[in-house]
This record gives C-alpha cells, structure tokens and sequence, in this order.
C-alpha cells in the first residue's frame, strides 16, 4: 500500500515520513512490506489508509497545481475517510489526523472483546428492508422465557442495494440467516475485528469525546459533507460533534452522495487507495461522472486531462 507513490513522487514520501514521526513508528515500512495481519488491525488500518489519500493529494497540489478551495465544490469522506477528508481542507494537520486515527483505531478495537460483536453486508436490499431484517434479528427467543433483544444495527447505507449492519454475533448471524430466508441476492459476514457504527461502540465514542475537546479544529477551506447527517458542515464546533456521533452512527453514504447531486455536483474524484467509493456512487447516480486517483499511472492520467 502507497509503496509505488513513494517510489514515484517526493511529496508522497514526505506525507508518509511526516505520518511515521507522527506516530513514532515506522508505518510506511508496514504499509510497504506487510504483514498483512500487522497491516490491517484496525489502528494500523486507519491512518495508512489515511496516509494514502492525502500522500496523492499532497502530489495533485505541489505537481499538478490543484487547488482544492478554487476547485472542488464539496469533500465527504467514508467513516474513517471523513478524517482524510478534514485534513484535505485544513480542519486537521496532517500530523493531527495520524494521532486522532491512531486513538480512534485503538478505541474502537478495545470497545467491544473480539468475538462479541461483528458486521454483515446485506446485498439487494433497500435501507427499509435492512431495517426490517435488524428488527426481526434482533429479538431473541427462548422457550420459556420472555423475548429479550440484542443489539443489531444499520452500519453503512453504501447505496446500489448495498446495507451494512453491525451489532452481537448472534443476531448478526440471524440477520444473515433473514436474509437469505427472505430471498435477499446476498448476505455475509464481514471480515472485521469489531462491530463499527453502532451502538455497541460508545466506549469508543466516550475516548473519540475526550480526545476531541483538546484538538483544533480549524473551518474548514471548502464544506464537508458529514456521515451522520448526509449535509454539509463548515462549523469547527459541529465537526467535533458530529465525528463523535459518528463512532457509533450510520454512514449515511447513499444519502450523503444523493445531497451533493441535488447541490449541482455532477463530477465526483476518489481519491486514495482503491476504487470503491467511485463504484458505490455510479450504482447510487449513473448520470455523474466518477474518477480514481489513487497510483501513479492514476495521477499522471488526472494531470493529464487537465
């Protein structure tokens, strides 16, 4: 991950060495060479990824001349991206953003014991629908005994039929169960070490809570489209708030892109590594134009359509 960035461009080497100082430990070797069991615990996970974007936004501005404030009408990132997002328009220091991923990452894996809690992504289904199967999920029954309930809840809302939920193992293999019972295209168990994005998170929050208030946060050079609220917020003050809600809300994704084409956005760019957020915004809106940014091939091709 960011491996070939580093080899190709000078200011990606330097985001990656100002992350390594940041942190105090040598996560671009991480990142470069594995392992992969190393690479993605989630406190490792949170400010490589992180590291990745800003390293090709870092390239776009000093060898391309980009100019975000002049050119980009709205950011919004996904879950841990919105912290990317903050820093690509000044709300956080580079600096800042590793430390705050770091803690974030720590948090969320001590919230819950690994094991308890887990996530299943429900493909074919409508938020609606998503919320139907959690309902029915999330009661046990017992023989005997009174229903009790256990936790089982939206996640993402990814749009294109996608819905993540997170919640117990136990209703989460209900949910799956549901799911497939009621002829859903597909529903599976996720590969993650912790329920993200829901309730079962608020310890996570709490550490978010207390580490926020001592942190600047600066308004930011453009709007950012919030996960929890799916609209776009300038106030240094509701930024705080809203990325504590955010440990333990629903990604409004769908929403979130659905919001900037009823802005006038008619061109979206991902930037950093992968390209599913292009792929979730073409299934949400066809009729928008959607770009990856995220090699050096990526980079020199954006450059190049300037």
């Amino acid at each position: 991950m960011g491996r070939d960035l580093a080899e190709a461009f000078a200011p990606a080497r330097e985001v990656f060495q100002e992350v390594d100082d940041a942190l105090g430990q040598h996560l671009s070797k991480l990142m470069f060479e594995g392992p992969i069991e190393d690479l993605t615990r989630t406190e490792n996970t949170q400010p490589a990824l992180m590291a990745v974007s800003l390293a090709v936004l870092r390239v776009l501005e000093r060898e391309g001349g980009v100019n975000l404030r002049t050119e980009v009408a709205l950011v919004a990132g996904h879950s841990l991206g919105e912290y990317s997002a903050l820093a690509a328009v000044g709300s956080f220091g580079l600096t800042q953003t590793a430390r705050l991923l770091r803690l974030r990452g720590q948090a969320m894996q001590k919230a819950v014991p690994v094991g308890r809690g887990g996530m299943a992504a429900l493909i074919g289904v409508d938020l609606e629908q998503a919320r139907a199967i959690c309902e029915e999920a999330a009661v046990v029954k017992e023989e005997g005994q009174p229903d009790r309930r256990e936790i089982i809840e939206i996640a993402n809302d990814n749009g294109g039929g996608q819905v993540v939920v997170a919640g117990e193992m136990p209703a989460i293999e209900r949910a799956i169960a549901i799911a497939k019972a009621r002829k859903v295209k597909r529903a599976l168990a996720l590969p993650v070490s912790a329920p993200f994005h829901c309730s079962m998170m608020e310890p996570a929050a709490q550490a978010m809570r207390e580490a926020l208030a001592h942190e600047e946060i600066r308004t930011p050079v453009i709007p950012v489209v919030a996960n929890v609220t799916a609209a776009k917020v300038t106030d240094p003050a509701t930024i705080r708030d809203l990325l504590v809600r955010q440990v333990t809300g629903t990604v409004r994704w769908r929403e979130s892109v659905e919001a900037m084409v009823a802005m006038g956005v008619d061109s979206f760019t991902e930037i950093g590594a992968g390209k599913v957020l292009s792929g979730l915004v073409r299934r949400i809106n066809g009729d928008v134009a959607t770009r990856s940014v995220g090699t050096p091939a990526d980079v020199e091709a954006f450059l190049a359509a300037r």
